[in-house]
């Protein structure tokens, strides 16, 4: 049978711990650098971040290449 495991590095992993991998890597300075929100620059909290994040899916998509490069190797 061959092995049908995606090689998606975001098959499974939650917004949220993509998030909270990605701050305790880059800090939310780093991160709002890179993505330039408000939710990341001004009093940021993982909890309003994700709100903004499940709006808003220009940002959600930054979001997942930084993952993608940073954490998975990708």
């Amino acid at each position: 049978m061959p092995d049908q495991r995606t090689k998606d590095p975001l098959h499974g992993v939650t917004l949220e711990t993509i998030l909270n991998e990605l701050v305790a890597r880059l800090g939310w300075e780093e991160l709002g650098r890179r993505v330039e929100v408000r939710c990341f620059l001004y009093d940021p909290s993982v909890k309003s971040s994700l709100v903004f994040l499940r709006r808003t899916p220009w940002a959600r998509a930054k979001v997942e290449e930084i993952y993608r490069r940073e954490v998975a190797g990708a």
